[in-house]
């Protein structure tokens, strides 16, 4: 169903977002890729986009990219003042920065 909303309505942030939250929740990891990078390029002011993806990223084992994204949310976060976002993804970069 979040299928068929989002092609019907391809510039919906929510619909996208939650369409890569339920790909990611079924272990299908690519299409969760797929729609995480599609939100974030048509909305790079959707923060929440940055630290689910980010958490993608680092299940995936690429921890580099995660921390890039990680970057890229903060600069977001703090255009937007979005002070509890950005404390989020700080603590996440920190995470993904010391795990390895």
């Amino acid at each position: 169903m979040l299928e068929e909303f989002v092609a019907a309505n391809p510039s919906d942030a929510f619909a996208r977002y939650g369409l890569a939250m339920e790909c990611a929740k079924t272990d299908d990891d690519a299409a969760a890729e797929t729609h995480f990078r599609q939100l974030l390029a048509a909305h790079p002011d959707y923060l929440y986009g940055y630290f689910h993806y980010g958490q993608l990223l680092l299940k995936l084992s690429r921890g580099a990219d995660a921390q890039e994204l990680f970057r890229a949310g903060i600069a977001a976060a703090k255009k937007a003042g979005d002070a509890h976002a950005l404390g989020e993804l700080e603590g996440a970069l920190e995470g993904a920065v010391t795990s390895g």
